[in-house]
């Protein structure tokens, strides 16, 4: 992180990066003295509600960052920017964005926990749109017009307060991650879950093992217990994905799979007001399959270079989040998560599947299509087959690769009602294992 002094005395001069964090309460005028090469500005954890109505001098400004300030307008001016495409307004209290204010140009929007209450209808222009976060804000309807953003991918409308998910967001070509939990048209079924509470004064904390956008996980080991455990504590507030009390239903309402990671209880951290799950801790030698998506890749995971994996890891990594996704659906359940960088695999290519924070609980006896939410989760499992595929360590041409590119061009199918469902996939799978 730069600082304003460094503007100031124009030691940046001629960057394409700056980030600046220091209580600010007015936009830095310096910063034009970069309008001829910044590309990457990044102003959140500031004080700031607007921005200059010069702003569109920054020409070559690609990606901008404005999170955890006190904006109350979606400033008009970033539509002059005109090579803007990735805009952040996290944890602001936006009421409004005006019409002409979302940039037909943008690919990457998140305007997560504000207060908006109707995104308008010119988001519709936004041909190059992958991904939309929208979760925690006062929506009670999309406009129709965002039928139009067929390149849509990743949609994120949890805790707001929808209705009716329209039928024309079933049909979206690209669209393959969707959440939408916390709403009025999701389930909410705490009251069916039973899980054994494990007291948080029976658990003593260890290390950190990780953390995440809706809580931190610990290990933890219990009075009487030889075996560690792994501690999940929920922040408590909306994230990228959601409510953490959804996550936290959706978790339990998965009941087990050999692909998911065991849930031995919830337990109540009394001191902090928060919850939190308590889990079977993953062995070690369990490594990530991938890592999100980057600035660049958008929606789609990046993987270590040189990372390759034989025919037998491939089929086995497949088969086992075919079946868990199927077991998911079947209990209505969408994970809206599919991706690489949520599973961990050993060198066999056992899978493990987890983080359901942007899982959504939907009633399969209601939908009026019933298989909707499914074939969106399996052009996701589509992407999944086609990243494996490109890390395969044999003959790209050879019939195992060919076998796995029917699949994916199946599951990838932009006439969505005719891709095959989770339990097909999962037959199909079977067949090209006894080949392998």
């Amino acid at each position: 992180m730069q600082t304003l002094e460094q503007l100031k005395c124009g030691v940046l001069e001629g960057c394409s990066s700056l980030k600046l964090s220091e209580g600010l309460t007015s936009f830095p005028i310096e910063i034009f003295t970069l309008s001829d090469t910044l590309e990457y500005l990044d102003l959140s954890s500031n004080n700031l509600s607007e921005l200059p109505k010069d702003f569109g001098r920054l020409k070559k400004l690609k990606v901008f960052f404005c999170s955890n300030n006190e904006f109350v307008t979606y400033p008009q001016v970033l539509a002059d920017c005109p090579k803007l495409d990735i805009i952040g307004f996290k944890a602001n209290r936006i009421i409004d964005i005006p019409t002409n204010a979302i940039s037909a140009n943008l690919r990457w929007l998140i305007l997560t926990n504000n207060q908006v209450s109707a995104i308008p209808a010119s988001i519709g222009e936004c041909y190059r749109l992958e991904k939309l976060m929208l979760a925690g804000n006062r929506l009670t309807a999309l406009p129709d017009e965002l039928q139009n953003c067929k390149a849509l991918a990743l949609l994120r409308l949890s805790a707001n307060e929808i209705e009716i998910i329209p039928e024309w967001l079933f049909t979206l070509p690209k669209l393959s991650w969707l959440a939408f939990a916390g709403n009025p048209c999701s389930r909410n079924s705490t009251a069916e879950i039973e899980a054994p509470v494990i007291a948080y004064d029976s658990l003593q904390i260890k290390d950190r093992l990780g953390e995440g956008a809706s809580g931190t996980i610990y290990r933890a080991s219990r009075a009487g217990i030889l075996q560690d455990v792994a501690v999940k504590v929920f922040k408590g507030d909306v994230t990228s994905d959601g409510y953490p009390e959804d996550e936290m239903s959706s978790s339990l309402q998965a009941g087990e799979h050999d692909t998911l990671v065991k849930i031995l209880g919830k337990t109540d951290n009394i001191v902090e007001s928060k919850t939190g799950l308590v889990m079977e801790l993953i062995p070690k030698h369990y490594i990530n399959l991938g890592n999100p998506p980057s600035l660049k890749s958008c929606t789609r995971d990046v993987f270590e270079p040189n990372v390759q994996y034989s025919a037998k890891q491939i089929i086995n990594i497949l088969i086992s989040i075919s079946s868990v996704a199927n077991h998911l659906h079947e209990r209505g359940i969408m994970h809206g998560d599919l991706y690489a960088h949520n599973m961990l695999i050993d060198d066999e290519g056992n899978t493990l599947f987890g983080d359901f924070g942007a899982a959504t609980m939907y009633d399969r006896t209601k939908l009026s299509n019933v298989y909707a939410l499914e074939q969106i989760e399996v052009s996701a499992f589509g992407y999944l087959v086609d990243d494996l595929l490109s890390l395969y360590a044999a003959n790209h041409n050879d019939e195992f690769s060919m076998a796995l590119g029917s699949i994916k061009d199946a599951c990838l199918s932009t006439e969505t009602h005719s891709r095959p469902n989770f339990e097909e996939i999962e037959l199909q799978l079977a067949e090209i294992k006894l080949a392998v």
